[in-house]
């Protein structure tokens, strides 16, 4: 009786995001060109948190090694950009960065809490300066050009790397699978005495998260034309994307998704009128948003409808 009620919503939300991917992918037929490039940025960042949820949101792990797998992304477009066209080297950007993650999570999905963190984030930064370091005495010079491609191309790929994510973030949360990673979530020991694979499942997990973060910095990086360590490896891509989330809600899908657009919006507007205090106003709407909106915005919607009902 419950499936057979549920039924007509899922196939009702089904038509609708078809409908919303539909629109958005003739925008760039009828706005101005300023438009297309925003919303690039903002599928971007809704790419970066909602594959960050994919694995942190139900296991509870903070990873902040977003701007590595993103950065790695980058640096492959930066040097198969010549020689391959640009899906073979967004995929292969994706790999690369599904490859460094695995092996992350292989050292490092057996610490919890502070500990994961730390190294998480040491990760991103370790990159960053091995590469400045390398390029600056192997090489003589520092950062490189990428073959640069239309605005609107740009944009329809970021869309498409966007769909894909949604896709697979909404199966895996519906399957077994999603099952066990918030069972994680729930109590790990619990999990490892009924015999799931804890670190096999949590790695895993991280490496397809991390494909797309790569995906997305191998597309964003033949907009910036130009790239270095600094832009690749932004520490801003391992904050952004918790803090996005957080503000959206974790709980459920919508969540990132609403977080990472309402933010990546707001970032717009207040880098151009504030550009020295964005990241103070950053800041104090996090810690706002901790101490009024636990659950984030999603979650306050969800409360607000039940009051009402």
């Amino acid at each position: 009786m419950d499936r057979a009620r549920t039924l007509p919503v899922y196939i009702s939300s089904y038509g609708f995001s078809c409908l919303v991917f539909l629109l958005l992918a003739t925008i760039p037929l009828y706005v101005n060109p300023y438009l297309v490039i925003l919303l690039t940025s903002v599928f971007m960042y809704i790419v970066l948190t909602l594959s960050w949820a994919i694995f942190s949101g139900p296991t509870r792990y903070i990873s902040l090694a977003s701007s590595a797998f993103f950065g790695v992304g980058v640096y492959t477009s930066a040097v198969l950009g010549e020689v391959l066209p640009i899906p073979a080297v967004i995929f292969l950007g994706g790999i690369v960065g599904s490859i460094l993650a695995f092996c992350i999570g292989i050292l490092t999905l057996r610490l919890r809490g502070m500990y994961f963190i730390i190294f998480t984030f040491g990760v991103s930064e370790l990159m960053r300066h091995f590469l400045l370091w390398w390029e600056t005495n192997m090489k003589g010079t520092v950062g490189r050009f990428v073959v640069s491609m239309e605005p609107e191309t740009v944009y329809y790929f970021m869309l498409a790397i966007f769909a894909v994510c949604l896709i697979v973030a909404h199966l895996l949360k519906e399957s077994r699978f999603g099952l066990s990673l918030r069972s994680i979530g729930e109590h790990e020991e619990a999990a490892l005495h009924i015999g799931i694979n804890v670190t096999l499942l949590k790695t895993l997990t991280f490496a397809l998260s991390a494909f797309f973060m790569s995906a997305a910095g191998a597309i964003m990086a033949t907009r910036w034309t130009y790239i270095d360590p600094s832009i690749a490896f932004n520490p801003l891509f391992s904050f952004m994307p918790v803090l996005m989330a957080i503000f959206g809600g974790i709980g459920r899908l919508s969540g990132p998704v609403i977080g990472a657009a309402i933010f990546a919006i707001l970032e717009e507007i207040l880098i151009t009128r504030f550009p020295y205090y964005y990241m103070l106003i950053f800041g104090v709407i996090l810690i706002l948003v901790i101490l009024f909106l636990p659950n984030g915005l999603v979650g306050l919607i969800k409360r607000k409808s039940r009051r009402s009902s």
